[in-house]
């Protein structure tokens, strides 16, 4: 038999695996261990090392001429002095010299009367030891110790490190700023002696463009560091925000001007496409990698320098509002309007460019109010103007300009970042701020500010929220169901579809998707509040314009409860008569949008607003501000083409022919439109081909001048006016005329072109537009219709003077007239 087996079992290969790791991070750790405890060894030697070479300095003997003695010191000396030196013996003096050479006897306080190397004793009466050394110490080169690797050998580890002397960077600091102050000197010096010259205007103008090409070229430069490495060049910006503060009088306003617009383009060019939020402590104290350290001390120092720069451009705006003149006198208050203008465009290009970034709502409270300087800043001025009227009268004019160029330029870029905000955040933060402002004014704003809103885009996505939430949802079967009516194939399939589907629609379903949903529904709640207010409390104002056609453009958005209440105030404003053409279109537009929206549950037949619109149709402006008619084609659409089945044949023939008499007279883009709204009606009722027939149906005849469309007989007449518009002189209107005429048929050659039969009546009516003093298409000149001679023929009516014409057209030869015969005379008479 063999030896015999051990009864200790063998360790497994992935015991062994797992044993060997341990000891190793074990090893890890002792050697980490060990060399914290060398290099805390090694800090503690190289600290007693300095310590040693400190104290030696100190205890260095000087003479004691050194000391500066006190006057009770020199009255002692005065007083030994007088004393007679024939009571000293020699050996007492010279035990006295031999102690004044000793460093302890220099150094000790010679107020105890304890040993010289004695302990120390704490004593609050005792005065320290470091006071009684000299205020002047040898200066001593500080330096910084670099650890090197270890040397091993036998006896151990051997600690390496080499010292290194310090850059003096106070002496550095100083020199720089000892040559700054001389360079300011330099630079008031020259500015003295070139004052004193008086140099003659070329000259100084000269001079004025060499020192601004020479800061011209400062700008680019650092603009161009800071754009070409903006994570290292980051600090530059701060030397270039600094040229804001130009004191050169000379100079100031141009390079203030320029720096504003440097600063603006290199935060559109480096800023980030995401927003910076501040780090927490814990992100702060946490190590990191290098360039993530690189990367946070970029996005702080731009944030930074953002911020200040935007506090840089408020200042300048309310020092131009507040009428506020700085002390330096660099800028004078003329020249604000002028800086107060840049900064306004850079912090609307801001606004514009960079809306995902910081402070971006800090800029909307800035712009908002702007908005309005136009209307609150009149009233001042023109007192200002009456005050100095032959002084101040143009200047007052230049300022009001710049106000209204100040507010239209903010309205313009409010209105682009309602038409480019895509999430509605940005919305959101604006039209909270108008609110506030317009609520603090007590509704005295100008108009144009409630009328950037009608740029918010929320109609489209409101509606298909709408769709979504009337829309049935999907409903999946539970296991129950399942096995109930489904087999073990069938229920496979079914678990895999299910699945499938609940992926799609979660990547439909997105967060994005749900929160731009809520944002815009919470913008279009203020909106309404806004004009609800406005409605409610100032109807006399001159927002109530701005209001309704902002109602008539959000209508199909309003909540259905509030319908009944504003279908009775719309009604009431308009049957005051103090409402012009325009808002009472807005009102009836808005009116007919909420009934063919989802108003349309509503039993309710608006009579009086077809009546108020057939009453205005004759009476709107026919020239050139022919904007009224787009209000006037889109209110047609809602009332005739989607209420249908709620309009008699009568009102619908009515409407046609009073449209054919406006066609006439108006310019031919609105013929257009006007038209096309025809053919549409003609489409959705049939029966309107009686206005083409000549024969009368029915009793009674047409009473055009008669305002109820129901009672007015338009089915006695006939559309006469197609005839006279055939002979259009624009092409298009020609074309309509044609084809209405022919009963607007949808085929065969007198059907109207793809282009022409698919678009709305308002896109033609902007399409054929005449805003340019333009045709389109091109209007041929009419034809010469001059006649050099009488054409052989019958073209007198009058056959006695045909008779004669001709009798004279065909004589032969030249015959003497005898105008003394009474033959000639009678014949004349008769």
């Amino acid at each position: 038999m063999g030896p015999p087996r051990s009864k200790k079992r063998r360790p497994t290969f992935r015991r062994l695996l797992k044993t060997s790791g341990v000891k190793l991070e074990n090893k890890l750790k002792n050697r980490q261990l060990k060399q914290q405890n060398v290099a805390k060894k090694q800090r503690k030697e190289q600290k007693k090392l300095r310590q040693a070479v400190k104290d030696a300095a100190i205890r260095t003997p000087r003479p004691l001429e050194t000391y500066r003695k006190r006057p009770e010191e020199e009255d002692e000396e005065e007083f030994l002095e007088t004393l007679p030196t024939d009571m000293m013996e020699d050996g007492d003096l010279q035990q006295m010299t031999s102690m004044a050479r000793q460093a302890s006897f220099i150094t000790r306080d010679l107020s105890s009367c304890g040993p010289v190397h004695g302990g120390k004793k704490r004593r609050s009466e005792v005065v320290r030891s470091y006071e009684k050394v000299p205020r002047k110490m040898a200066k001593m080169e500080e330096k910084e110790v670099i650890h090197l690797l270890p040397i091993k050998d036998k006896r151990g580890v051997i600690p390496q490190s080499v010292e290194r002397v310090k850059k003096q960077q106070e002496e550095e600091e100083e020199e720089e700023e000892e040559e700054a102050a001389e360079q300011t000197e330099e630079m008031e010096n020259e500015a003295a002696l070139q004052s004193a010259e008086q140099l003659t205007e070329e000259q100084t103008e000269q001079l004025r463009a060499e020192k601004i090409n020479e800061k011209k070229l400062c700008i680019a430069a650092l603009a161009s560091a800071v754009i070409a490495e903006p994570f290292s060049n980051v600090k530059r910006v701060k030397e270039l925000r600094g040229m804001l503060m130009e004191s050169d009088p000379c100079v100031a306003v141009t390079v203030r001007k320029l720096v504003m617009v440097s600063l603006m383009e290199i935060f559109k060019d480096i800023a980030p496409t995401y927003r910076i939020r501040p780090l927490t402590p814990a992100e702060k104290a946490a190590k990191v990698k290098k360039d993530t350290q690189q990367l946070r001390e970029f996005e702080e120092g731009l944030v930074s320098q953002y911020k200040f720069y935007l506090e840089d451009l408020e200042q300048t705006i309310k020092d131009w509002k507040q009428q506020k003149k700085k002390r330096s006198q660099a800028v004078s208050f003329s020249s604000y309007l002028g800086l107060a203008e840049v900064a306004v465009r850079c912090l609307c290009e801001l606004l514009l460019a960079l809306p995902h970034f910081n402070f971006h709502n800090n800029i909307i409270v800035v712009l908002v109010p702007l908005m309005n300087d136009a209307a609150s800043k009149v009233s001042g001025m023109c007192c200002d103007a009456f005050r100095c009227l032959l002084q101040v009268s143009g200047m007052c004019c230049d300022a009001f300009r710049c106000l209204l160029q100040v507010s239209g330029m903010c309205c313009d870029a409010f209105r682009k970042l309602f038409q480019q905000d895509k999430l509605g955040g940005a919305s959101l933060a604006t039209v909270r701020v108008i609110s506030g402002l317009v609520k603090r004014l007590n509704y005295n704003v100008r108009p144009e500010v409630l009328r950037t809103l009608l740029s918010l885009r929320i109609k489209e996505v409101e509606m298909k929220k709408d769709i979504e939430a009337t829309a049935p949802k999907k409903k999946f079967m539970n296991n129950k169901e399942k096995k109930k009516n489904l087999s073990r194939m069938q229920r496979k399939w079914k678990k895999a579809e299910e699945k499938l589907e609940k992926e799609l629609l979660e990547a439909e379903a997105s967060e994005s998707k749900d929160k731009k949903i809520k944002l815009h529904t919470e913008t279009l709640n203020i909106v309404f509040l806004v004009y609800f207010r406005i409605l409610k409390k100032a109807q006399k104002s001159v927002l109530l314009p701005a209001v309704l056609e902002g109602l008539a453009n959000f209508a199909h958005l309003i909540n259905l409860e509030f319908f009944d209440d504003l279908l009775n105030v719309l009604q009431n404003l308009i049957q005051s008569g103090d409402l012009t053409n325009r808002e009472s279109l807005h009102c009836i537009q808005t009116v007919f949008t909420i009934l063919s929206g989802q108003g349309d549950v509503l039993n309710i037949d608006p009579l009086n607003f077809y009546s108020q619109l057939y009453k205005m149709l004759l009476t709107l402006h026919a020239g050139k501000p022919n904007d009224d008619i787009i209000i006037v084609l889109r209110c047609l659409d809602g009332m005739l083409t989607r209420r249908r089945k709620q309009v008699t044949l009568q009102r619908a023939m009515a409407f046609i022919k009073r449209l054919s008499m406006l066609s006439l007279h108006v310019l031919p883009n609105a013929s257009v439109g006007i038209l096309a709204a025809n053919r549409a009606a003609m489409h959705s009722f049939p029966k309107c081909d009686f206005l083409l027939d000549n024969e009368v149906q029915g009793s009674g005849f047409y009473m055009p001048e008669l305002d109820e469309p129901e009672h007015c007989n338009a089915q006695n007449t006939a559309l006469w006016e197609l005839h006279t518009l055939q002979r259009h002189y624009h092409p298009v209107v020609r074309r309509f005329a044609v084809h209405l005429s022919l009963g607007a048929p949808s085929e065969g050659s007198a059907a109207l072109s793809v282009d022409l039969s698919r678009r709305s009546p308002a896109e033609l009516f902007d399409d054929y537009s005449v805003r340019d003093m333009t045709f389109n298409p091109v209007v041929s000149a009419p034809g010469t219709k001059k006649k050099d001679h009488f054409t052989v023929g019958a073209t007198l009516l009058d056959a006695e003077l045909q008779r004669r014409a001709e009798s004279v057209l065909t004589v032969t030869k030249e015959t003497e007239l005898d105008f003394t015969t009474t033959h000639t005379h009678i014949n004349l008479q008769s």
